[in-house]
């Protein structure tokens, strides 16, 4: 009989973890497909984070019993299956959380401060977006210098068509929507979509020449929505760079 109350008992939790999983995974999608707006996805996720720390700390709590009276090895495998789900759903959020303490509340990151690269073909796109497609200005510029100094423009011993090319070609291997590609103004402009809650941010690369040879690369990138963007944006702006340095 104490065997079978271990094994339901910790079925249930384990079962709880999963709810609580799967409504996480809802929370991010639901928004992606606009069955609800992304903040109504954040507080489902905040809620699912609690509910799946609260489900990791019940399983452990019967594994542990389960341990003390050596109880049914189902009942500690469905234990520990309760414990991690639940560990992941709470900690993912968290980790949001954690991060978005460290970085600035900004969402709009480039290498050139000073004088930001231009959007004109996605500006219909960002038309509704909350966010205006308008640089930030000096107290922005500041904020990231602080907390991003390695976003700097790259600059290629290269023409600049050919410098062009290259950095077009980065921009297709990152996956993202070519939304213009204008060699004459040395300008491309693209979309990302983020896979989870389908955030679209919004790419500007300018291309320069800065001498015989030689060209510069620069990069903006700013999110539609939301306040801060936990590092998104930054980590974006490296990631491509890397692509056309390693072009």
């Amino acid at each position: 009989m104490r065997n079978r109350i271990f094994v339901w008992v910790s079925c249930l939790f384990f079962l709880l973890a999963a709810f609580f999983a799967l409504a996480a995974v809802s929370a991010g999608f639901g928004t992606r497909l606009g069955l609800w707006d992304f903040r109504t996805g954040f507080v489902i996720l905040r809620l699912t984070a609690y509910g799946g720390l609260a489900s990791a700390a019940l399983s452990a709590f019967v594994a542990l019993a389960g341990l003390s009276v050596q109880g049914p090895k189902v009942s500690l495998a469905l234990s520990a299956l309760g414990l991690v789900i639940g560990g992941a759903v709470f900690y993912v959020p968290a980790s949001w959380w954690r991060e978005a303490q460290r970085v600035p509340m900004i969402h709009d990151i480039t290498t050139d401060p000073g004088d930001p690269p231009e959007f004109v073909m996605i500006l219909p796109l960002r038309k509704n977006a909350p966010n205006p497609p308008e640089y930030g200005g000096p107290d922005v510029a500041e904020k990231q210098r602080a907390a991003y100094p390695d976003v700097k423009p790259l600059t290629l011993p290269e023409e600049l068509d050919k410098a062009f090319e290259k950095a077009l070609v980065a921009a297709r291997k990152m996956d993202w929507e070519i939304v213009d590609a204008n060699k004459r103004a040395g300008r491309i402009e693209a979309t990302d979509t983020t896979f989870w809650f389908g955030f679209k941010d919004d790419v500007v690369i300018r291309v320069r020449p800065v001498g015989e040879g030689r060209s510069r690369i620069d990069v903006r990138s700013t999110s539609r929505v939301g306040m801060g963007d936990i590092g998104t944006n930054a980590k974006r702006v490296r990631n491509y760079l890397k692509a056309v340095d390693n072009g």
